[in-house]
């Protein structure tokens, strides 16, 4: 990886971030819980892009592959998909994305990879760790976020059409990322810049007071 990868990393961590903190703004104004999940999962997307350029400017090893694999590959989905059911006051979803954040957090920083990092290219997760409980861990928690995004997407797309379709598309853009890493760092980082910028847009919309109409006055009498 050169040079103009980890810019292009770099660019979409800093997209990021800048998204997460206009978000975080608007959540210390409104104090919504659903906006503090949103901002969490953008910071977390910003982290794992930095954790990309770093890796791409230095090249990978084990500390970028941690940080990479906790941010993005572990936390992302599943704050997006507390969001969501927060949006719709689903409350236990904040204790249990606590609790998941938590074992996700200690799982990473704990667990032994079965292999040595190194190289240019983005480190496969299956090469360096195993199944259990790591992997696993990504399986579930990605799942669960996603299937929870779409299902309150659904759920309420006529009363926020375009604002859903921004959030599914996001995120369905931050899968196909994920999916696609061994194409290198700046077509990752393109997605990563894109979805970040698709679900940033969803999140304003969403989480906008929703306009009731203004009845008319009744006509004077007499």
């Amino acid at each position: 990886m050169g040079l103009v990868e980890a810019l292009l990393a770099f660019a979409a961590a800093l997209l990021a971030l800048r998204f997460a903190g206009d978000l975080a703004r608007r959540w210390r104004t409104r104090r919504s819980p659903e906006l503090a999940a949103w901002t969490a999962s953008l910071v977390a997307y910003a982290l794992a892009s930095g954790a990309l350029a770093w890796g791409a400017a230095a090249g990978w090893s084990e500390a970028p592959f941690r940080i990479y694999y906790l941010f993005g590959g572990l936390l992302t989905a599943p704050l997006l998909g507390a969001g969501s059911l927060l949006l719709v006051r689903r409350r236990w979803a904040a204790p249990l994305v606590l609790l998941y954040t938590g074992v996700a957090v200690g799982i990473v920083s704990a667990e032994p990879l079965t292999r040595a990092v190194s190289g240019a290219s983005i480190p496969e997760a299956q090469a360096h760790l195993d199944f259990l409980p790591a992997r696993l861990l990504a399986v579930v928690g990605n799942s669960a976020g996603t299937v929870a995004v779409l299902a309150v997407a659904l759920a309420t797309f006529r009363r926020r059409p375009l604002a859903n379709a921004l959030i599914v598309v996001g995120t369905l853009v931050a899968a196909v990322g994920s999916a696609l890493a061994g194409l290198g760092a700046s077509e990752t980082a393109g997605f990563v810049a894109l979805a970040a910028a698709l679900l940033y847009l969803g999140f304003r919309m969403a989480s906008a007071p929703e306009r009731r109409p203004v009845s008319e006055p009744a006509p004077a009498s007499g």
